[in-house]
C-alpha cells in the first residue's frame, strides 16, 4: 500500500469539496493529518480579515486526523466523511468550550461536557471538527455583525455583510476555510448567509435533525443544517446527521431517509412553480432576476400565489419576539447592559407582547401550513428569492426595496420567514446575475419542497448546479 502524501499547500484545499477530500483520504492519496494542517494554515492566513472563527480546536482536530490515518493504514473501514474538516456556529456545544451563542454572557458558562448531537454524528462519519464560528448574538440577527466578537465579513467583498445569524458559517465556507459547516435557522439564518456569501445551504424540515446540545432561540421555529460549496456535500452531511436524538424532545420520530443517492436523478416529473405575490415585491432587481434565471433553466413557468405570506411573516415575528424574550427574561433582568443593544431592545419589546397575540399567531400558523400543503397538491417545488438584495455594506442601516426605504436588519429575512414559520425544507442555491448593483456578488434563490421531501429540493439544486446556473466556487481573496 502506498504511503499517504501530504497536500502540497492550502491552495489545493481551497478548491476541494467534502466529497473530494473524503475520497482522497479513503484512497490514501492524502492523509487526514495533511488535510487538517492545510486547513489550519488557511484559517490562520485568511481569518484575520474575515473573522469567521471564534474558537479553534486544533489539537483535537490533529488527534482525530491521526486516528483516521491509523485506521486507514490498518485497513479498517472509514466513514463517508473521513478526513473532512468542518466547523460549527458557536451555539453548538463543543466539549471543553463554553457555548457562546454569540453573546458576552454565555462565554462565562462552564465548558460543555459533551458535543452537540450533530457534531457527534458528523464525527462518527469521519468528519473532523476544527472550531466554532462567529454569529449574531443569541441568533437574533440577519447581518453577521456581532458587537462582542466583531462582524464576520463577506469573503467576496470584505466591506460587506456575511448575513446572519450564521454569518461566520457562511463566510468560512465561502472562503474555503472549511468545505462544510453547520448553522441554525429560526427565521432564515442559514438561507440569508448562503445568499449573501454565495454558498449552498439546507434548512431541513422542522423536527428532522436533532437539536440536542445546541443553544436555543425559539424552540417552536429552530432548525439546524449545513452550508457547503456543493449540493453533494449538503446531501452527504445531511445523511450523516440523520438519526434519533434523545436530547431533543421536539424531534419528529422518522426513519433515516438517505438522499445522497437520489440527487442525480434530475427533475423529470417534478412540477416546479415560481412563488408570486409577497415573493415578487419588496426586493431589488437582482433578487427577481436570480429567480427568473433559475426558473428559465428549469423550464418553470407557473406563477402561484402564496396566500397570507405577509401575515405569516408578522406571526413569525410575534412568536420569535415572545419566545425569545421568555428564554432570556432572567438574563435581561440581571445583565441587560451586557447584551447587544439592538438585541436587548427587541427582546425587551417581546416581553410586552400579550399572550393572546402569541395564541393567535400559533393558530394562524396551523392555518397557513394547511394552505401551503394545498399548494403542494399541484406543485412539488416552489422557487422564491432568498434575500431581497445582495450583501449590504457593513454598518448599512437601510436599503431601498421597491422604491421604499426599509431597515436592513429586520428585512434581510422577509422572504425566508414565511417558510421557516411552518418548517418546510429549503435548499438555498447561489446565483450570479448581471443585474443591479455589484453584479459580481452572488445572491440566493430558495428551492422549497413539501415536508420531509429534502430529496426533491436537493434534486432541483443539483440540476441547477449541473447546468451551471447555481455555483459556489471559493471566494478569491
Amino acid at each position: 500500500m502506498n504511503a499517504p502524501v501530504p497536500v502540497p499547500d492550502a491552495t489545493r484545499l481551497a478548491s476541494a469539496t467534502a466529497a473530494e477530500i473524503a475520497a482522497a483520504v479513503a484512497s490514501g492519496t492524502v492523509s487526514a493529518r495533511a488535510i487538517i494542517e492545510a486547513t489550519l494554515a488557511r484559517i490562520a492566513a485568511l481569518d484575520p480579515a474575515i473573522n469567521a472563527f471564534t474558537d479553534l480546536t486544533a489539537e483535537r482536530a490533529r488527534a482525530h486526523a491521526d486516528r483516521i490515518d491509523a485506521a486507514r493504514a490498518a485497513g479498517e473501514p472509514l466513514g463517508p466523511l473521513a478526513g473532512v474538516p468542518f466547523a460549527v456556529k458557536n451555539l453548538f456545544d463543543i466539549a471543553g468550550l463554553p457555548t457562546r451563542a454569540g453573546s458576552k454572557i454565555n462565554r462565562e458558562r462552564q465548558p460543555s461536557a459533551q458535543d452537540a448531537f450533530l457534531v457527534e454524528r458528523l464525527e462518527t462519519a469521519g468528519a473532523i471538527l476544527v472550531g466554532g464560528l462567529n454569529m449574531g448574538e443569541y441568533a437574533y440577527d440577519f447581518t453577521g455583525e456581532n458587537v462582542h466578537d466583531g462582524a464576520s465579513r463577506n469573503p467576496h467583498d470584505l466591506t460587506r455583510m456575511s448575513g446572519g445569524s450564521s454569518g461566520g458559517t457562511g463566510a468560512a465556507v465561502a472562503a474555503a476555510m472549511v468545505p462544510l459547516a453547520l448553522g441554525s435557522d429560526t427565521n432564515g439564518s442559514i438561507r440569508v448567509p448562503s445568499s449573501l456569501c454565495g454558498t449552498f445551504g439546507l434548512k431541513p424540515t422542522y423536527g428532522r435533525l436533532g437539536r440536542g446540545g445546541s443553544f436555543p432561540f425559539v424552540t417552536a421555529l429552530d432548525h439546524l443544517g449545513p452550508l457547503a460549496r456543493s449540493v453533494a456535500d449538503l446531501a452527504l452531511s445531511y445523511d450523516a446527521m440523520q438519526g434519533e436524538d434523545a436530547r431533543d424532545p421536539g424531534q419528529t420520530p422518522r426513519p433515516v431517509e438517505p438522499v445522497a443517492g437520489l440527487i442525480g436523478e434530475g427533475i423529470d416529473g417534478l412540477r416546479i412553480a415560481i412563488a408570486g405575490g409577497w415573493f415578487r415585491a419588496k426586493a431589488q432587481p437582482e433578487a427577481f432576476a436570480a429567480v427568473d434565471a433559475v426558473a428559465a433553466a428549469l423550464g418553470a413557468r407557473d406563477l402561484v400565489d402564496i396566500p397570507d405570506a405577509a401575515r405569516a411573516r408578522a406571526s413569525a415575528y410575534i412568536i420569535t419576539a415572545a419566545e425569545g424574550a421568555s428564554l432570556h427574561a432572567r438574563r435581561l433582568a440581571v445583565r441587560a447592559e451586557d447584551f447587544d443593544p439592538a438585541v436587548r431592545d427587541r427582546l425587551l419589546a417581546g416581553l410586552a407582547i400579550p399572550a393572546s397575540w402569541v395564541d393567535a399567531a400559533q393558530r394562524f400558523r396551523r392555518h397557513f401550513r394547511g394552505e401551503m400543503l394545498k399548494l403542494f397538491e399541484t406543485h412539488d417545488v416552489l422557487l422564491a428569492p432568498a434575500t431581497p438584495s445582495r450583501a449590504p455594506k457593513l454598518g448599512q442601516k437601510t436599503f431601498v426595496l421597491d422604491g421604499e426605504e426599509m431597515l436592513v436588519r429586520p428585512n434581510l429575512g422577509l422572504f425566508t420567514q414565511p417558510i421557516s414559520f411552518i418548517g418546510l425544507p429549503v435548499v438555498a442555491v447561489p446565483v450570479r446575475v448581471d443585474v443591479g448593483d455589484a453584479p459580481d456578488l452572488p445572491i440566493g434563490v430558495q428551492v422549497i419542497a413539501p415536508p420531509w421531501r429534502e430529496d426533491m429540493a436537493l434534486r432541483v439544486a443539483a440540476e441547477l448546479e449541473r447546468l451551471g446556473v447555481a455555483a459556489a466556487p471559493a471566494a478569491t481573496l
